[in-house]
């Protein structure tokens, strides 16, 4: 059983209230550790120890700051297995998907922003004067990040506002706390001063307001849910705070009768029900064009059955546990919803019982779901859960207008080997992100984002630095 701590001003420390919330393990339900109830002392505390490190920090070179960086990332990579565990335990996600995807992702985000930073340049234009642009660090930024991808999305935050020279306060989900201790812990061992990197632990609606709200901090990036990144907004608005936020997604994905059918259904699956649908990029609805319709729903239904959902220990394990009890009966309502408006299940819709170890865990079948319309809740709201629902098209046109139907505009996917179409479709799409052919092919160098309640701004390459930064006009007269 641990007993987790905020990571302060280059120590760990208890809650100042001394209260603590459980956290269980999805895939047992039992109670694994206690973590601090934060609140607004402790981000006080917080706040007030990046700035008193910033200045310091802002003026270490950048060849300082790379090698800091990559100390971080040879440290998390001498604790992956360790890492991968903790975050497995966490989620409820396989062991193997933490160790091939979570962890190794997480250290390319340390290495490539690392990397990065020397590469830093700024703009200048000689004419009548010159005129140069430089770009300075913010100060204290906020990095708040979401329960299904706890390590991976965290440094994803953390490594640009760093190599930038921000000193950061970072807030995990209170569901998923082990992997941002132990990044404290690393970074700490590293070597960087203390204060320029801190953590703190708690609700959203209280530690995590108090951070969102705190005058001193003057940037927050958020990855989370589109109801919690409304009120980030609102809050931070009217103190003109520089803001990104990652939100959710109701995400198509597009299959034409041209498609290569194999490598469609294939992938198809994985998008769907990649760790658990617990995932925003997640494809949640399937739009197969009519002919290949009756086809593709007999391959795609029968790989769904097949999909083996257990202990997350298991090597052959392809879905584990929901993060939550709460979340498992919220998933259930939306497929008791799906009935509700007409809709019919071909596979799923249920809890798993397991026997075992995980017997109390929070598993839930694939579930598919035909015979609704592009309207109805479930194909409007997001589930974040293994869920999806396939829809018939007959033109190109209505799959972009289905596709576009929603609130929601992160990514898509589009199968079709007609390369003019593939290109007119992607255009058209109301999504940050396209993928042609494939699902899940990141390259860090590129914008990530969405439109419309999908979020605001950009992660990723330069657009983190410069999210990170404050852009600096000076002109001197020639």
């Amino acid at each position: 059983m641990q007993r987790l701590s905020n990571f302060i001003g280059g120590e760990f420390s208890p809650p100042i209230e001394g209260r603590y919330l459980e956290k269980r393990d999805p895939a047992t339900g039992e109670v694994i550790a206690f973590v601090p109830a934060s609140g607004a002392q402790d981000v006080e505390a917080a706040v007030a120890a990046a700035q008193q490190a910033f200045p310091q920090w802002a003026a270490v070179p950048a060849e300082e700051r790379f090698s800091l960086l990559m100390r971080v990332a040879e440290l998390l990579e001498a604790r992956s297995e360790e890492l991968a565990l903790a975050e497995s335990r966490d989620t409820g996600k396989p062991l193997w998907l933490a160790r091939q995807v979570d962890i190794p992702r997480a250290i390319r985000n340390f290495r490539f922003f690392a990397a990065a930073v020397l590469h830093w340049s700024s703009e200048a234009y000689p004419a009548q004067a010159l005129h140069y642009t430089i770009r300075q660090p913010l100060g204290v930024v906020a990095c708040i990040a979401p329960w299904n991808l706890p390590l991976y999305l965290l440094t994803w935050k953390v490594a640009p506002a760093l190599a930038a020279g921000n000193c950061v306060v970072a807030k995990p989900s209170e569901l998923t706390p082990t992997t941002a201790t132990m990044l404290a812990q690393i970074i700490q061992q590293a070597g960087f001063p203390a204060g320029v990197f801190n953590v703190v632990h708690g609700e959203g609606s209280v530690a995590g307001a108090a951070l969102v709200a705190h005058p001193a901090v003057r940037a927050i990036s958020f990855t989370g849910g589109t109801h919690t990144g409304r009120e980030i907004a609102r809050i931070a608005a009217p103190l003109f705070k520089k803001l990104t936020l990652e939100l959710g997604g109701k995400n198509p994905t597009i299959i034409f009768t041209d498609s290569p059918f194999e490598q469609a259904v294939a992938e198809a699956v994985r998008a769907a029900f990649s760790n658990q649908g617990e995932i925003c990029l997640c494809g949640s609805r399937i739009l197969v064009q009519r002919p290949l319709y009756e086809r593709f729903r007999q391959e795609f239904v029968q790989r769904a059955r097949t999909l083996r959902v257990g202990d997350p220990l298991d090597p052959s394990t392809q879905q584990g546990a929901l993060i939550s009890e709460a979340h498992l009966q919220r998933v259930l309502s939306y497929v008791e919803l799906a009935r509700q408006e007409g809709g019919i299940v071909l596979c799923g819709g249920e809890q798993i019982r397991l026997e075992g170890r995980c017997r109390n865990g929070y598993f839930f079948a694939p579930t598919v779901i035909e015979e609704l319309g592009p309207k109805c809740r479930v194909n409007q709201e997001e589930i974040f859960g293994p869920v999806v629902t396939l829809l018939p098209f007959d033109e190109e046109e209505e799959a972009i207008a289905i596709a576009n139907g929603t609130p929601y505009g992160l990514a898509a996917s589009v199968w079709t080997e007609n390369l003019a179409r593939a290109h007119r479709v992607a255009g058209a799409l109301q999504a940050g992100i396209v993928w042609i052919n494939c699902w899940m092919v990141r390259d860090l160098r590129t914008p990530f984002g969405g439109m419309k309640q999908s979020g605001l701004g950009r992660e990723g390459g330069w657009e983190a630095f410069y999210f990170f930064t404050e852009p600096k006009s000076v002109t001197v007269a020639l």
